[in-house]
């Protein structure tokens, strides 16, 4: 599309075409170059690369008395050996699951992208299921999302579909929260939930199991109990720091090249 070249960034070398014709043509001249690399010409784009491998924004700090979502994803990983399929809601859980479950097989990750589909995690769950019974799949989702399709925990127990759902519950609606923490100084409108319900006593109302952790050294245990139960939905009801936010972050009206890598330090 002509009307999008340098529309918002300035573009050096506009190419308009056919993506299939334009990327097929590159990938030729790319084969006819051969790996005659200039590294001198490069060195200083990898010296760059370096220094953003450096700045580990994916660091958190842990807690003997509170869970980190970080940690409860690591833990994730960790248990299910990076072999399960994740489905996801839509919220700070989302960014979570994205960063620290990391993904080397296709089509393992499944959520809405930046569509902001609450709701889509546990239905797409139970779908992957459906479609794979022999698979781990898990839900990961948040205590505002997870009530946009709960009741759908009624069609896993008519269909018997075990997914294991993983709720990140820190009584907040966390994306909303975190905007909130930054632009607004703290002051929380609409985004704090004192109402959240019992989700273990919900799912086991329904039929499954219910399992709530509310320490780190409960964690581990805990989701290790929910996975070896390979043939009931288990719902499993994490108590999460509210406090943490997600990084990087783009930070409002500037350019993809500048984030926030923690409350205190940017790009």
């Amino acid at each position: 599309d002509p009307s999008s070249i340098s529309k918002n960034v300035k573009v050096d070398l506009p190419i308009v075409g056919s993506a299939e014709k334009v990327l097929a043509t590159m990938v030729g001249l790319l084969n006819e170059q051969g790996n005659n690399n200039d590294q001198e010409a490069i060195g200083q784009w990898w010296e760059d690369i370096q220094v953003w491998r450096d700045r580990n924004c994916l660091a958190y700090e842990t807690s003997p008395e509170r869970i980190k979502p970080q940690q409860v994803i690591e833990t994730l990983h960790k248990l299910t050996k990076g072999d399960a399929y994740v489905a996801s809601d839509v919220g700070q859980h989302q960014m979570f699951a994205a960063l620290y479950y990391p993904f080397n097989k296709p089509r393992r990750w499944i959520n809405s992208g930046g569509l902001g589909t609450m709701g889509f995690g546990l239905p797409a769950g139970m779908g992957v299921k459906f479609a794979m019974p022999e698979e781990e799949v898990v839900v990961v989702t948040g205590d505002g999302s997870i009530q946009m399709n709960i009741q759908e925990l009624s069609t896993a127990m008519q269909y018997d579909i075990p997914v294991k759902i993983i709720n990140l519950n820190n009584r907040f609606l966390g994306m909303v929260k975190q905007w909130q923490d930054i632009i607004y100084q703290g002051r929380h409108s609409n985004s704090y939930m004192s109402s959240v319900p019992d989700f273990a006593a919900i799912a086991e109302a329904y039929g499954h199991v219910g399992i709530r952790i509310e320490t780190p050294d409960q964690l581990e245990a805990g989701l290790q109990k929910a996975l070896d139960m390979k043939d009931r939905l288990v719902f499993v009801d994490i108590n999460v720091d509210e406090t943490e936010h997600v990084y990087p972050m783009q930070i409002k009206g500037e350019g993809m090249d500048k984030m926030w890598l923690s409350k205190t330090e940017r790009t």
